[in-house]
């Protein structure tokens, strides 16, 4: 059942592409990331009640690192995530934000001095290629002629939030759980949303959205926010960091797949290609974060 839990927690995160570029056509940036976060903060408080049996008590220092959480982790994240699948297509956009533990892995050398073994660097190199391959298109010197376009930009802002969210959450769960530090990160990522989405006319808009982009919305909210954080940190406890980690590289494949059927979005050779170097990559990057930690 762990196994499958871990599954369905890539199926839901890949669908969260989908999901994310259908609500990015109806609903702007703003206002699709505070609903997704209402939604997701409303089931995440009974979850830490039920896990915690309490809403743990925070001091000033850690409130300030949270509101930091909220900024990165929820609030830029989101406004990139749904401003750049404004633009391009879900499955590029999949393999962009797969190269999240390369450079988190590169950033934890800088900042927490952990070493940079010879599989991380192969690692590096095939996920950067990859992603360099699926932003071109399969023209790498595009890049040099026309620059990286609008959508792909804004994606990999999706990738420096999360950077900075992951390193800031590291010194958040030396006092909190991660559960609570989700939570807390949540609401306050949704606070910070509340005015800009309120100047946007969220709520005067409510009732113009679409039955699917309400469906999205939840789908954003619960299944891709709340029950996939829950399952995955359910499936590290139950079977380690190690192999739940595996599970990760589901995540693009399964977007890509979902993208192709619901989407309609074209499978390409430059995109098979640096799927599988991005999937290589991040695979052997994790491969070599569990080792140091077993040694």
């Amino acid at each position: 059942m762990t196994y499958l839990k871990l599954l369905l927690t890539a199926v839901f995160w890949g669908g969260t592409f989908i999901a994310g570029k259908w609500v990015s056509v109806d609903v702007d940036p703003y206002s699709a990331a505070f609903l997704r976060f209402l939604i997701a903060s409303f089931f995440l408080i009974f979850l830490t009640l039920k896990i915690e049996g309490r809403l743990p008590a925070i001091s000033f220092g850690k409130l300030m690192i949270i509101i930091a959480l909220g900024f990165t982790g929820i609030f830029s994240y989101n406004l990139f995530f749904f401003s750049g699948l404004h633009h391009i297509q879900a499955n590029r956009a999949s393999l962009i934000i797969a190269c999240n533990p390369i450079f988190i892995s590169l950033c934890s050398v800088v900042f927490f001095r952990e070493r940079l073994n010879g599989l991380k660097i192969i690692g590096l190199c095939l996920s950067v290629t990859g992603a360099l391959i699926v932003i071109s298109k399969g023209n790498l010197f595009k890049i040099f002629e026309s620059g990286i376009g609008k959508g792909e930009l804004l994606i990999f802002g999706c990738v420096v939030s999360w950077v900075i969210y992951s390193i800031l959450g590291k010194k958040a769960m030396n006092d909190l759980s991660p559960i609570v530090s989700v939570c807390y990160s949540s609401i306050a990522g949704t606070a910070l949303l509340f005015f800009p989405a309120l100047n946007k006319g969220v709520f005067t808009n409510l009732l113009a959205y679409s039955p699917w982009d309400w469906a999205s919305l939840f789908y954003l909210g619960f299944f891709g926010t709340v029950l996939g954080f829950f399952w995955y940190y359910e499936g590290i406890k139950k079977i380690g960091p190690m192999k739940a980690g595996i599970f990760i590289n589901f995540v693009p494949i399964s977007a890509i797949i979902m993208s192709f059927f619901i989407l309609n979005e074209p499978i390409t050779i430059s995109l098979l290609a640096g799927a599988i170097l991005v999937i290589a990559g991040v695979y052997l990057t994790n491969t070599a974060q569990s080792v140091l930690k077993i040694r």
